[in-house]
């Protein structure tokens, strides 16, 4: 446990220290004046939307800059020799980035939107997504040495797990979207907003937890096989 905890305290200091919450706090800024122009009727609908794209930023693309800087410093490799274990670097960066996400997402909400919203399915989905985000990110950056390397196929890869947004506005209404990671989360963030049927919330708290866990067993695997030694 304590290893955990100086390792995430660690983190907080490096994402102060790259400016990461600075970041957070100007992009919550802009939001806040944006949404103060939509009517709260649009905002039932667009704010599962723009949560569901932001934490794309602030947990995907951040872990993988965490990634890159710490492959640059040779950081990764010289964690093999310490008593640090895969898994406690993994929840370090989890809990991290899922709470800088967090106080962003709950800010813009809280202002623009107010109280009248479900918060249990708004947090839920919150940490859903960012971990779901965090692991795929990871995973994804894992090959990858340089942002200019990474940038391309990780946007076709945001892609990707964007799918089911076409299934959220009705376009191709498909249960095969519910194969997608990134289809849970997506369902609580909207149930927070917008009242689900009682299978839909099942099936999203269940897919939340198993897609996280392969997301999990995935990410130790590649910490040795890929990053550590690379």
């Amino acid at each position: 446990m304590s290893r955990l905890l100086a390792t995430i305290g660690w983190d907080v200091q490096l994402q102060f220290r790259y400016g990461f919450y600075y970041a957070g706090a100007v992009v919550a800024i802009i939001w806040i004046a944006l949404f103060s122009l939509i009517p709260a009727m649009d905002l039932d609908l667009l704010l599962p939307v723009f949560l569901f794209g932001n934490l794309t930023m602030t947990t995907f693309y951040f872990v993988a800059g965490l990634v890159l800087l710490e492959k640059g410093q040779h950081t990764l490799q010289g964690l093999v020799v310490t008593p640090l274990r895969q898994g406690e670097y993994l929840v370090a960066k989890i809990v991290t980035l899922t709470w800088l996400a967090m106080l962003e997402s709950l800010l813009i909400v809280g202002v623009s939107y107010g109280l009248a919203l479900n918060w249990l399915w708004l947090l839920s989905g919150l940490l859903a997504m960012a971990a779901i985000y965090i692991l795929a990110g990871f995973i994804f950056v894992s090959r990858y040495d340089s942002i200019n390397e990474y940038l391309m196929p990780s946007g076709l890869l945001t892609l990707f797990l964007s799918l089911p947004l076409i299934d959220y506005f009705e376009m191709w209404p498909s249960l095969l979207f519910y194969l997608l990671p990134t289809q849970p989360p997506l369902l609580l963030l909207r149930a927070a907003f917008q009242p689900l049927a009682a299978w839909q919330l099942g099936y999203a708290l269940l897919g939340s937890i198993f897609w996280i866990g392969v997301g999990y067993g995935w990410s130790k695997r590649v910490f040795y096989r890929v990053i550590a030694f690379n």
